[in-house]
């Protein structure tokens, strides 16, 4: 069994799709833990404000059955094959920690986003404060704490999933 942290965006119909997103997430893993949902200007790409939030959950599924796992949900939600890289997104859907694997050949882990980007670090250091980041050693509430926050705008968003109590 592996404790994994996925990330979760979306800037298309995003209520709708996170949503049914947690549900499936849900309905397939044990133990699903979700953080705050928290709501960003689009970074590299055009488009609504994204909603991001993180999952945790614990599966028996291996790296490969789980990244097609995660590619077969965001297909079902509308991402297609084609999307460009930065294009607006129904559902992105991006593993970050999958126990405390570290390798440098895809899917990398951990994700370097964690270490960059406040959409993910802050949902992450809420979900899970006193994890550690597996390279660095350091809580993930001490990585936000330090973390400079004064170079991306974020906030909580004014919708939450409302099971989200049910799950955190």
């Amino acid at each position: 069994m592996a404790l994994v942290y996925i990330g979760i965006g979306s800037n298309i119909d995003k209520e709708y799709h996170v949503a049914n997103a947690l549900r499936d997430l849900d309905n397939m893993f044990d133990g699903c833990r979700i953080s705050p949902i928290f709501e960003s200007a689009a970074v590299n790409c055009t488009g609504d404000n994204y909603y991001n939030l993180v999952v945790e959950f614990i599966t028996s599924l291996s790296l490969s059955e789980l990244m097609q796992c995660l590619k077969d949900l965001e297909i079902t939600h509308g991402r297609k094959a084609t999307d460009r890289r930065y294009a607006p997104r129904t559902l992105d859907l991006d593993l970050l920690l999958f126990d405390n694997i570290i390798q440098s050949e895809k899917p990398i882990l951990p994700r370097a986003e964690i270490l960059y980007h406040a959409f993910v670090l802050w949902p992450l250091a809420e979900l899970a404060p006193d994890l550690c980041h597996p390279v660095s050693g350091i809580s993930m509430a001490e990585l936000w704490r330090d973390f400079d926050k004064s170079t991306q705008v974020l906030m909580l968003a004014k919708w939450q999933w409302p099971k989200i109590a049910e799950l955190a």
